[in-house]
């Protein structure tokens, strides 16, 4: 669909980053129909609230432009897509200012409190409709390439998430190669051979604070808890039934450690980063590990970062699961991925 390149003038109580700037407008399509008029952050950070019939309710994507984009009418731009982890929103992304880069657009779509980046198998819980997997690859990917001047090819759009949006990640690079040539993970939930792993999804669909709940701008300020994750679901919600008696044919299909799965991730530029402190970076380096290795067999090459206690990544890490290591782990990782970008032409 060709979309017309129009832009509206940040109002005056927004907090421009270089004075008044002009702020693409966008147009509605791919199934998406914009609510309201755009948050503007400033004129090269901005959040649109969208209505879909693939999700109930209202969601948000922030976007993040390059501060010359309105300069270079003429330049187009590859794409991060940053993905949130659980009890998360698309304003965690301000947390690690790196995703914010002058070398390429940051897309930053809901993903729920507890979407898990699927289309789910239950459709009439108490949140309705959830094929958040569709929202994302079918309606957000080609709306931004739509109303934005990206480059849309694989070598120039990345996916990068964490916790909850690591598994997100990992899947949408497996289950797309064609859109997706660059994919991170950072402590990412990517194993779902895993019980642990396994048990924080249905943490998330019971509404159990205190699993995996990502530290994210939602959590209430010194309590290191999330708000939660919404209504009560089945636990049966996303996947199905996690036991392999009851038939977990979901769990494995979508399982991002499978070797039939990471075999799709030939030929893809793979980071995954992980700590190994407190309950939750304990199991994700487990995770990392077992999909690092299973890489190797294959000869799939990736760049495996294990910060450990933190103390080799940044002085704001202690290896834990929150922003004090991914905003240092996103400061490594960015400058890296433009390189690439870069290097693809």
């Amino acid at each position: 669909m060709a979309v017309t390149a129009l832009f509206m003038t940040a109002p005056a109580h927004a907090e421009a980053d270089d004075g008044p700037a002009p702020v693409p407008v966008f147009t509605d399509g791919y199934g998406l129909t914009q609510v309201g008029t755009p948050e503007v952050h400033s004129s090269t950070d901005f959040t649109l609230t969208v209505t879909t019939p693939e999700l109930s309710g209202q969601h948000k994507i922030r976007i993040f432009l390059p501060h010359d984009y309105a300069a270079q009418p003429g330049r187009r731009w590859p794409v991060l897509y940053f993905l949130h982890g659980g009890g998360g929103t698309v304003d965690d992304a301000a947390a690690a200012p790196a995703l914010h880069s002058d070398s390429m657009i940051t897309v930053v779509p809901d993903g729920g409190l507890k979407g898990w980046y699927a289309d789910w198998v239950m459709q009439h819980t108490a949140l309705g409709a959830a094929n958040w997997q569709t929202f994302h690859l079918a309606q957000v990917v080609p709306f931004v390439d739509a109303n934005l001047r990206t480059i849309g090819d694989r070598a120039h759009r990345a996916v990068a998430g964490l916790s909850m949006g690591g598994f997100g990640a990992v899947h949408y690079g497996e289950l797309r190669p064609d859109l997706f040539g660059h994919v991170a993970s950072l402590s990412g939930g990517i194993d779902f051979g895993m019980p642990a792993v396994r048990g924080a999804v249905l943490a998330t669909e019971l509404n159990v604070t205190g699993a995996w709940c990502a530290v994210s701008t939602s959590t209430p300020s010194g309590t290191g808890q999330c708000t939660g994750y919404g209504p009560y679901v089945d636990s049966d919600a996303i996947f199905g039934s996690p036991y392999a008696v009851f038939d977990d044919h979901v769990w494995n299909q979508v399982d991002p450690a499978s070797t039939t799965n990471l075999a799709r991730l030939s030929g893809s530029d793979i980071t995954l980063y992980t700590g190994n402190q407190g309950p939750i970076d304990h199991f994700t380096e487990i995770a990392s590990t077992t999909v690092e290795n299973r890489l190797d067999k294959l000869g799939i090459p990736s760049r495996y970062v294990d910060y450990g206690d933190g103390s080799s990544l940044s002085p704001t890490c202690d290896g834990g699961h929150d922003y004090g290591c991914w905003s240092a782990a996103f400061a490594d990782y960015v400058p890296r991925l433009a390189a690439s970008f870069a290097a693809a032409g």
